[in-house]
Order: structure tokens, then sequence, then C-alpha cells
């Protein structure tokens, strides 16, 4: 289905073509997204495929591809995270891996429910195993041991504390937990530690034993565990059409990695929307061997051939009745109506706040878009003026901007704002931008005025600006809100809700400006330093930058250790040397 202007809102299936169609358009009443999508329906195109199958795929690579407005329902395209084991290097390293593409070499293995997971179970990996976790460039530049060995978390290969063989031995064990093979890591320290100890080899053996005790007590902070069971997606779903749950408990040979919950802007019956969700989401990610779920799916014959054709196997799709799979579906679909809690009580508390920030400004309803601005520099270099939006569900990431300030007197923060806000309003008088209900500005009242001169530059003036300063103390809760026209400056309760969105709002411009600003300084220090070096293209920058980890790997290189890189000869390596350390 698309609107007048040629955009693609909605897709759809059906095995009766009619009878779907001619659903949306009957005297009966429609839910009121439904309605809203029917009253921008221009024209519908459609297109026959050979199965139920098929179709199911085309609707799922479709939605993926062109993210309809009514059907959308993952907001979140971020891949799950794995833990990968790198090739090619006498000692391997443990790392994190998020991407769509898997790498060319190394074992992945999860994939994780969140970073935060993936982050703990390294974590544990290295406190138990002391396997490395820097990068190669790093690791061929070290002459004495990093904070990572003095902490315990690395054995300290790249300078030779340990060998080959006991590395290998320690990485072994650490993939053989990953594998799910914990029991058998535990057993064999025992053994090695009874051997040590019947060996006088006192100080050996009590290593061990602290080996074995951090093992013993990263196996004691796993739930649900159950070697039989292999690799099994446990997915539940609470809430009602518009207002759904969903929380997938990911369980990786018989360990339970934790949930991730997704919030699907669907208006169908909960066992289509479970269906949509399931081919979605494993369009775009792994398929484990068993997918557990607590509702029967309407097309679940069809659904369960769709994941056998993306997984290329068989994958058993099934409700867990009893036992450990029961109560994994217990389990998340409890996650699912505590997230959907929290998830309206964090909307009330939103609601409540724009509520109280439409009776302070006078606005004629509680504000659907406001837009924050913040500027960040260092010393008056690198300056970059940020714009966040909130919304009643929350932050708007998708429409954050970012503004490179040129042209204006180092410093000058009012010469930045007034820059940044002229810029932002060419683009709302333009029609690119939808106009805010209210900006806020970090600052006091001279950067209020400096916005407002920006905004009448633009044209753009019958905007309710407002700009928040923090207090004498710069502590939380002693902010001052000031208005233009010489209004004099207010001063909320500590307990205000409006005191509370607009605090969050402005500490997300601002984390946002830094967050600019530092990689704008990066990129241009990067850049300024190698790009004045005669011969040395932009090809050749990247590749010294990734040989050597960084511009400081590089600074510290010699010209023989320039030489190693790629395309970069003797005399190219000389030059390189020379220009970066001046009377060597």
């Amino acid at each position: 289905m698309y609107d007048a202007t040629g955009e693609l809102i909605y897709v759809g299936k059906a095995a009766r073509l009619r009878d779907r169609v001619g659903s949306y358009f009957s005297s009966r009443p429609q839910a009121p997204k439904v309605a809203a999508m029917i009253r921008r329906i221009a024209r519908i195109e459609v297109t026959v495929v050979g199965s139920e199958t098929d179709a199911l795929l085309l609707e799922c690579n479709l939605i993926k591809a062109h993210r309809p407005h009514y059907n959308v329902l993952l907001r979140d395209d971020k891949t799950f995270p794995w833990i990968l084991c790198t090739a090619g290097h006498p000692f391997p390293r443990l790392q994190m891996w998020r991407g769509l593409r898997r790498p060319a070499t190394g074992r992945l293995f999860g994939p994780f429910p969140n970073s935060y997971a993936a982050r703990e179970t390294l974590q544990y990996l290295q406190k138990v195993f002391r396997i490395r976790n820097c990068r190669d460039s790093f690791f061929a530049h070290r002459s004495r041991p990093c904070l990572q060995h003095q902490i315990g978390r690395c054995s300290a290969p790249c300078v030779g504390l340990v060998d080959e063989a006991a590395y290998r031995v320690q990485l072994d064990a650490a993939l053989a937990v990953l594998e799910g093979r914990s029991d058998a890591v535990a057993a064999a320290l025992r053994e090695r530690m009874e051997a040590a100890s019947a060996a006088l080899r006192f100080e050996d053996a009590a290593g061990l034993r602290d080996q074995l005790a951090a093992l013993q007590e990263v196996q004691s902070q796993q739930i649900a565990s159950q070697p039989r069971v292999r690799d099994v997606d446990v997915i539940g779903l609470a809430g009602e059409p518009g207002q759904y749950a969903i929380t997938l408990l990911t369980v990786r040979d018989g360990q339970s990695l934790g949930t991730a919950n997704q919030f699907p802007a669907a208006i169908g019956e909960p066992e289509a929307t479970l269906a949509q969700f399931i081919l979605q989401h494993y369009a775009s990610h792994s398929v484990p061997s068993e997918i557990l779920v607590g509702l029967q799916l309407p097309d679940e014959a069809s659904v369960a051939e769709a994941l056998r054709t993306l997984a290329g196997r068989a994958v058993h799709l099934h409700p867990g009745e009893r036992g450990l799979p029961g109560r994994w579906l217990e389990l998340a679909e409890e996650n699912a109506r505590e997230a959907l809690r929290m998830r309206a009580s964090r909307r009330d508390l939103i609601a409540a706040g724009l509520a109280e920030i439409a009776r302070l400004f006078a606005l004629p309803a509680p504000p659907e878009r406001i837009e924050c601005f913040d500027i960040s520099h260092t010393g008056g270099e690198g300056t970059v003026a940020s714009c966040v939006v909130q919304g009643p569900e929350g932050a708007v990431k998708r429409a954050y901007r970012r503004y490179n300030i040129e042209g204006v007197q180092a410093g000058d923060d009012y010469g930045a704002l007034r820059q940044a806000l002229a810029r932002h309003g060419a683009h709302i008088v333009a029609g690119d931008l939808p106009r805010p209900d209210l900006l806020l500005i970090d600052g006091g009242s001279g950067q209020l005025d400096a916005a407002l001169a920006g905004l009448a530059e633009a044209a753009c003036e019958e905007l309710v600006v407002v700009a928040i300063s923090k207090g004498a103390d710069r502590k939380p809760g002693q902010e001052r809100l000031h208005l233009p026209g010489g209004q004099p400056a207010l001063t909320l309760p500590p307990d205000s809700m409006a005191l509370h969105l607009l605090q969050r709002v402005r500490d997300e411009a601002h984390r946002f400006a830094i967050t600019g600003h530092r990689r704008r300084r990066a990129a241009r220090f990067r850049e300024s330093v190698l790009e004045s070096i005669a011969g040395l293209g932009p090809a050749r920058r990247k590749a010294l930058l990734v040989q050597f980890g960084g511009l400081p790997g590089v600074l510290k290189a010699g010209v023989a250790d320039f030489e190693r890189v790629p395309g970069i000869g003797t005399a190219l390596a000389r030059s390189i040397y020379d220009h970066l350390h001046p009377g060597a």
C-alpha cells in the first residue's frame, strides 16, 4: 500500500486477497492506527508467489528493506553481540564482535542478548584464564606488561611471561567454557591442582586452586543450566495491540545468557504479531535449533518452513509446556510483562513532565517535540553544536543532529549558537525539519539571546525558546530557566517533574555535543599530523594507523617499523620518521 507521494506505508500477505483487503474498507469500526493508515492509501500493488512460505519471506524482506510506517516491528536494527576468538596469531585474543558480516577467520561464540552479557562473560574469562584482549598492534609494541597483567587479567604473553604452549592450555579451557563444557574444565583444573600438590609444587597448586575457585564462582552465577539442551531461543509476549512487549531469552549450550526486549508497533492480534516478529528477527540473526513460543501461531507450519529455509536445516518451533522449557517460557513472559510495566511507568513520568512544562510556558498542549542545543569545544578548537530531540515516548535519537561550526572566533559560544540556530531555523522554514513545540538552550540569558538572533536570521521567530542554566553551586536541582523578553528567570522546586525532564534533555544534549566534538578533534588531529607528509596519501595514512593502532603508535615507531607497512619503502619511511621527529 502506497500513499499519494509514492511512499510505501504497509506490506501485508493474504491467502484470500479479496477478504483481506476488503476488511480494511468494511463499515465496522477500525483501530485508530488502521483508520489513519486507510486515509493515506492512494494505491495498492500485488505480488503473487507460489506458497505461503514464499509469502512470509517476501513480506519479511520488504518490511526490512523499506520499513513501512504501519508495520515496522523492530525499531532496533543492531545485531546481537558475539565473542570472537581470533585466528592467525600465536597468542589469540578474545574480543566482543558485533557486525552484520561474520569475520573471515576465527571462531564466534554466542549470540549474547546484549553487550552487557557479552562483556561480563569476557571479564569472567579474563579473570579466570588471563587471556589477552588487546589489539595485535598494541601487543606487538609492548616492552613491559600493561595494567591488565598487573590486576591479574592477562598473563602478559606480549613480553614473554608465558610461552605459547601454556597460553594455549588456558585458551582451550576458556573456549571449552564458552562451549558449555565448564564442568570438564573444572575437573581438569582439580586434577592438575592435586598433581601439583603431590609433586610438592605448592605455589602452582595454589594458583590452580584460585583459578578453580574463580571458575566455580562463574558457574554459580549461571542460571538454568542444563547441558543436554543446546541452542534455544525462548520468546515471550505480553500486552495488547499497539502496546506489545516481546522478550527474547537466549539459551546457549544449556545456559541462559539473559534477555533482550522489543516493543513492536503492531496493531494485529498477538499470534500474528509474534509470527511476524519471529520472521523479521531471524531474517538478520542466526536461527537456533529450537525456538519456544507461548502462543499458537496462525501459520505455524509456514513459519517453521520459512525458518528452515533461512537456517538451511531443521528448526524445532514449539511451546514449552513442562519442565525446564516451561520455566524458561514463564520467565520470558514475566520479563515481557515487567518490561511493559517499566515502559508504561517511564511514559507516565514523561507525560507528567510534559504536562507541567505546558503549564509553565503557557503552551496550548503538552509538547510533542522538544529540541535542545548545546555547544562543545576545547579552547575554541573543533566546535560542534548538538541538537537532541525529546518526544512523548522518550529520546528520538534518529532525529538527533550535529552542526560543525566554522567561521566563528575561537571560544565564541554565542557566535557558535547563533550560527547553529540560523542553520537549523533555515531547515525548519524550508520544511526539511518539523517545528519544535519547545526549543531548549543549554546556557543562560546570553546563550538565549544568541539563539534568538540566529532564529531571526532564518526568519524562524515564532518558536517558544527557553534557556536552562546551572545554579550558583552548579548542582542538579538549582537550575534557572531564562525566558525571552526580559522576563524574570524561573527556579523550579527540586521535585518538579518538568525540571527532571528538562535536566535529562539538557544532559543528553551535552553528552551528544561532547561525543561529536571528540570525534571531530580526533579526526582533525590525525589528519593534521600525517597529511602534511609528502608522498603519504589517504591509503598509506590509513595503513599506518591500522598497523600501529592509532597515532600514538605511529609516533613511537621507528624507520624499520615503517618499512614493514605495505606500500611504504625505505625512502618514505625515513621521510615519515624525520617529519614526526624533527632534529632527531
